[in-house]
């Protein structure tokens, strides 16, 4: 956070803006197998194309003046006469100058975001990430909590690929929960909330985007809490409706199926976005919940 404060300092540029275009950078990285790993302090990886620029016939050029000449990205940040790649300063200095060449402000900084990816959901979640960021003033915004409270009564299984035959054979997307109606359903991150409504097949249900660039899926709701809206920013604990038996129908079918939360995961890497098991995790966020609590 440091790094983001001292590009803020020089640059006026909002410390949140970067510190969300490199947290975007990071989950694309790590959800993506022919992209490296980050490895640094700083996640954002420029294509050499957009670096060099994309006529220069050096695609692994490092001289500052050729870079500029074939309108090439690459800078050299901390002024040693080489516009390395692989330099943390000089990526910051190039991704910095990039988007205040568009401007500061949030709409030129949207603008900015949309050329580099060419991709609205590129846009939408990193200024999801930047409005976290700001209103929490950190990027420590890891923390997760189990989706109903601990101190009710509930079970769950691994359900994550098993068979489902209402409206066509599929697979299940997600582990469900069994519990009473009415159990508090809680959002477990920090992140906004995308979508809220009816599903013909998972009923009143809401998805929340945390800033890993994970969706989080919660249906067959009883209903929702109160006020709770499309682009709320959440956080651990927050209340978003309760347990019920909503969906496999028109609007307000319920009672085909036992009440319980069904809770899904999906990862978004910049191209495509697919559902993963999230059991492991609510196993590992039940656990480290019960723990804190008896500290």
């Amino acid at each position: 956070m440091e790094l983001y404060k001292r590009v803020e300092a020089s640059t006026q540029l909002p410390w949140y803006y970067i510190a969300a275009f490199d947290q975007y950078e990071r989950s694309v990285r790590l959800a993506r197998n022919d992209l490296p790993d980050p490895s640094g302090t700083l996640s954002i990886m420029i294509p050499p194309d957009k670096w060099s620029g994309l006529a220069n016939p050096n695609q692994h050029d490092s001289n500052p003046l050729s870079i500029s000449f074939f309108e090439g990205m690459g800078m050299d940040g901390d002024q040693d006469g080489k516009a390395d790649i692989t330099n943390e300063y000089d990526q910051l200095a190039a991704i910095t100058q990039y988007i205040m060449s568009y401007g500061a402000d949030t709409d030129n900084f949207k603008i900015g975001v949309w050329e580099y990816y060419n991709r609205d959901r590129a846009v939408s979640i990193i200024m999801s990430n930047a409005n976290l960021f700001r209103k929490h003033q950190t990027i420590d915004l890891q923390k997760k909590v189990f989706p109903l409270p601990l101190g009710s009564h509930y079970t769950y299984n691994s359900t994550w690929g098993v068979a489902r035959g209402w409206g066509g054979r599929r697979t299940h997307e997600g582990t469900d929960i069994f519990a009473g109606y009415g159990v508090p359903v809680r959002s477990t991150c920090y992140g906004i909330i995308e979508l809220k409504g009816w599903n013909k097949f998972g009923g009143w249900r809401i998805g929340i985007r945390d800033i890993n660039n994970t969706y989080h899926y919660f249906a067959h709701l009883n209903g929702f809490a109160k006020d709770v809206k499309v682009g709320q920013l959440v956080e651990p604990g927050t209340l978003l409706g309760s347990v019920g038996s909503s969906g496999y129908g028109p609007p307000g079918t319920a009672g085909k199926f036992p009440p319980h939360l069904h809770y899904g995961m999906y990862k978004e890497n910049g191209r495509t976005e697919w559902s993963f098991d999230p059991y492991p995790y609510l196993r590992l966020w039940e656990r480290n919940e019960r723990a804190s609590m008896r500290r």
